[in-house]
Formats: C-alpha cells, structure tokens, sequence
C-alpha cells in the first residue's frame, strides 16, 4: 500500500528518538466536531520506537487518526481523500446508515481521488470506530495505523454525571500490537511483540484523583486482551458497543475481542500520588481458542506476548480538577430491547475450519456458511424491516469476534444461557467461542438498496482477508437491479445519453442522493442533490451500459439503466 523506498527510510533513521525513560507519554488523538469532515489517508513516518522512523498510514497525520465527535440527530459529511499508493476505503463501523455509505469493499476510493458519504447519525450515543476494509488488504492497512474512533453524544448520556472532559477524565484507549524488524519497520502478522496503546509504547498518563472513563477499543489484528488492573481494584462497564448499559456492571477482568468496545469506569477518588496499572492478564487464557492465549513462540504466530501478562497503560495519579465525577452511577439508561417473540425467522450461520476447501488463501483460514466470501455472491436478501434472529454456531476449535453491518443487536443466549450481565446491551461484534452457539436478534429497518450489501464477517483482520466473510441486501424481495415498483415513480431522460442523464421523480418524491453505477457494482460517482428533479452531467463516462440509483429522503432506492452513447 506504500513506497518501500530505502532512500525514504534513511532519510528519516536519524528521526528524534523516543525517551529512554521507562514509559513514554501517551498521546490522546486529536478531536474534529461539526457536521463537516475531511480525512486525508496517506503514508507517512512515526517515532515509535527509539532509533529509525517507523513508516506508517494515518488519518490526517501519524499512526492512528483524529476522533470525531458526532450528535445524534445530525447529518454528517465526510470527504475521504485517499492519498496512499493503494486503494483503500474507510468503514464506519457501528453505523446505521445505508450501504452505499458503509464504507465495505464495494465502496473503494482509489489513490488520488476522494469519497463523500453522508447520512443522518441515528446510533445511540457510545465509542465507535472507522477503519480500512478493503477486501485482502485490510489487515495490511489497518497494520499500518489507519483508524480513528468516533464518539456519538444524545441527551441521554449528556444528562448522566458521567467524565466527558476528553483527555482529562474521559480518555480513548486503542488497543494493538506490532512486530517490529531490525530497521523498527511493521512486520505484517497477526500477533506483535510489542504492545501500542494508542500507537505509544509502554504508555503512561497523568490523571486526576476521580472517577475515570476509559474508552476502550481492541483494534488489534487478532489478539484478545482480558483487561484488569494491577491492585485488582474494581472497575464498571457502563457501554457495550452500540451504547449504555441499564445499569453499570462491576467487575474485575473483562475480555475484549478484536472491533469491540467498551466504557468502563474507574474510581480514582482520594488517591492522589498512587500509581496503578492497567493490564492484559492473558496468562489465564486458555491455551486453544481464544487469540492471544496461544503460547507460540515460532511460525507465522508466533510472539513474546502470547499467553502472558502485560501493561498496557501506567497511570499516575495526581490531584483532583475541582470538578470531576466522584462516584459511578448505578443506573445509566432504560433500553428497549427486541424481545425474540417478534423474530419472523431464524438465519442459521456456521463456522467451521477450511479443512479441504479449495482456494484457501492461507494454512490456517476459517470460513462461513462452509464457503469462502466471493465479492459478487449476496448469501442472504433481508426484507426490509424484518426482525431476525442469527443463530451462529462454531464447530471450529477456534473462537472468533462476529461482526455484522447496518444493525446494532442484542444477544439472546450465549451456548443456550442468557449472555453475562456487561454484555447485555447493543452490540454488533460478538465472540462466538470454539464448539459454542450464539444467538443474537436484529431489526433490519431504514434503508433499502437491491444493489448495495451489508457485509458480516470475523473481525481478525487475518480471517476476514482469507475469506471469512458473507453479505446481504437489505430490500422487499430479492429483486436485483430492477425493481419495477419502485422504478414506475421514475422518469429517465434522453436514453440513451450523451452528456447529462435527467430525472424526474412522481408524487413529489424528493431525491437526496444519486450514484452512477457500472454493470460490475462498482460505483463510478456520487451527486448530492435535493428536489424531484435534476440533471446530472455524465459526459465523462466512456460508452456503455451503467445504472443510476437514487435516494429518496425516507432511504428508498429506485434504480434503472441507462447507455451511454
């Protein structure tokens, strides 16, 4: 994905180094609030290590890129400019948002040119995160350093005496490892040797004697961290993925897989000049089935911080700010969940091992639904506004984070039993261990495009890439392009065309958006627009057939095809 360039990396070997103390400050990423975006991808250089650069990817800078802080209720624009020498695209992970937005890896942005998606923001507020997806590259860009959290605000949350003073009481964590070579470059693998909280090794912040929020995020390339504290001290979740718990949950460890997240709180109060650790205790993992309790020391896995106890973040803890949260809250919020009466069916998924499969990528691959993903194969058509639930079983002897897009859900059992108590909440990844069952249950409303799938898929970046992974559309019936229905409300002009395609909408149906599409399903370009009619200048499409799709204000796609001449 980059310029490998030797003359580049010896520029920058005589780079600052790093402190030679035992911890090095950790950075808080920047913040971008508004309604308004731009994300510039590119390849650049980052002291993480002492001695030469690192050459990495960020968004807007070095390793790791700036938080954007969203409301509910508002209508985001995002420009993504790819700047990097690969095609990339960007993922908004947790979005409920139509999927020509989502950002998979059908939404490709190619170097040099840039991506505009927009929607309104209907998630509950929480931590979420966007990252690379490009089909076989997202472990090697995500490797990188491409990603970046989001942060949702409603006026549920905002009415809680909860820490929100960002990088002082409420401080984002990402998680992840790196294997490093002899020139402190990446190593592209699934495990590291070396711990990054937030790109920083062995990391260390300065924070107040109050109660604490930590934003974690595990956006590591495979490994698991079963998070604790040094003194055992307890701590509280308070958010699973897609928002707040009822109530919080105390607890002493809790295991966090690859794309989830968690808020968890802790109490500092009283404690000024007291250091504490927070750690990964994978030493009690087991041995087989969960990533990062392996104890490989050679071969592709092999790494120093399998099945081991680790710092992740040294906290030094000074006075109080006058004005900080002094006691957890018990009550956070009144969920309303979906109650698995209301399910129309029941989608069965399996996991298993790629054990004589052909086409496997790799010696160790996983696969869905007993068949690697191929791009142009919808696994399932969803009706819009069905309720399902998703039973997955692994019969596997590994156990993998399932992700799935457009939806948050909520688990109805985990091996027949209801799901603990810190992970009854909105989800959208889920661990499904080895030889297990879970159940979870989802409304699939809003959005509905014949055209466009919703990706599901394990979230080690590894699995995912080799094949691990299905999709689905979201519409009335399984239609495909056409769709005489809706198409009958929509009046296409010239055809074919020679430099602008115009359109004309009935009932007063006003279009929000409108794409150009070729035969292949790849997306050509983007309007934004805000009435029943309009033209659209095309005059730099070659000759042939392409489709136009437009999106009314309600989420509704009405698709036809068109010839260039």
């Amino acid at each position: 994905m980059r310029f490998r360039l030797h003359f580049l990396i010896a520029l920058f070997c005589m780079g600052a180094a790093t402190s030679h103390a035992q911890y090095n400050t950790l950075r808080i990423p920047d913040t971008l609030a508004g309604t308004t975006f731009d994300l510039t991808a590119r390849d650049t250089f980052d002291q993480i290590l002492t001695g030469n650069q690192t050459v990495t990817g960020g968004y807007n800078g070095n390793f790791w890129g700036p938080t954007l802080i969203w409301n509910k209720g508002d209508v985001v624009h995002i420009n993504v400019h790819n700047r990097l020498n690969d095609t990339t695209t960007v993922h908004w992970h947790g979005m409920h948002l139509a999927a020509i937005m989502d950002g998979g890896p059908h939404q490709t942005v190619p170097p040099f040119t840039t991506w505009s998606p927009y929607w309104k923001v209907d998630n509950n507020a929480g931590t979420y995160w966007y990252h690379p997806h490009l089909h076989m590259k997202a472990e090697e860009q995500m490797n990188m350093g491409l990603g970046g959290f989001i942060i949702i605000r409603d006026s549920v949350e905002s009415a809680l005496a909860l820490p929100r003073t960002y990088g002082v009481d409420d401080i984002p964590l990402m998680l992840t490892d790196r294997k490093f070579d002899a020139l402190n470059q990446f190593t592209i693998a699934p495990y590291g040797d070396t711990m990054l909280t937030n790109g920083v090794v062995r990391a260390q912040y300065n924070v107040p004697a109050q109660v604490l929020r930590f934003r974690l995020l595990d956006a590591a390339i495979e490994r698991s961290y079963n998070i604790g504290f040094s003194d055992n001290r307890t701590f509280y979740v308070i958010t699973t993925d897609g928002g707040l718990l009822d109530t919080s949950v105390g607890l002493t460890r809790l295991l966090i897989h690859a794309g989830e997240r968690y808020e968890i709180l802790v109490n500092c109060t009283g404690q000024s000049g007291t250091t504490v650790d927070l750690k990964a205790y994978n030493s009690a993992l087991p041995t087989a089935g969960v990533a990062g309790g392996e104890n490989f020391t050679t071969g592709p896995f092999g790494n120093y911080l399998g099945h081991k106890d680790f710092n992740i973040l040294h906290l030094v803890v000074g006075a109080a700010t006058g004005t900080g949260v002094t006691s957890v809250p018990h009550s956070l919020t009144t969920n309303t969940f979906i109650p698995a009466s209301s399910a129309v069916l029941t989608r069965n998924v399996s996991i298993s091992d790629s054990t004589g499969v052909p086409g496997i990528l790799g010696p160790n691959a996983f696969i869905l639904n007993h068949h690697l993903f191929n791009i142009n194969t919808i696994d399932y058509h969803v009706p819009l506004d069905n309720t399902e639930i998703w039973s997955i079983t692994n019969t596997g002897n590994f156990g993998h984070p399932f992700h799935i897009h457009d939806v948050e859900f909520n688990v109805l059992s985990i091996n027949g039993s209801p799901a603990p108590a810190y992970q009854q909440g909105w989800k959208d990844v889920i661990f499904v261990p080895a030889h297990q069952n879970v159940q979870f249950i989802a409304r699939f409303a809003d959005y509905s495009d014949s055209l466009h799938p919703y990706m599901f898929h394990c979230h080690i970046a590894l699995h995912e890439d080799e094949g691990m992974m299905g999709q689905f559309v979201v519409g009335n019936a399984p239609a495909g392009i056409m769709n005489i229905a809706q198409n009958s409300k929509m009046k296409l002009y010239p055809n074919p065309v020679t430099n602008a395609l115009n359109f004309e909408m009935a009932d007063g149906i006003t279009i929000t958006h409108a794409a150009i599409i070729n035969t292949h399903g790849q997306l050509l370009k983007e309007f934004e627009l805000s009435d029943a009619k309009a033209s659209l200048a095309l005059s730099f499409l070659p000759y042939g057939m392409y489709f136009v799709r437009l999106t009314d204000t309600h989420g509704a796609s009405y698709i036809k095809s068109f010839i260039m001449e």
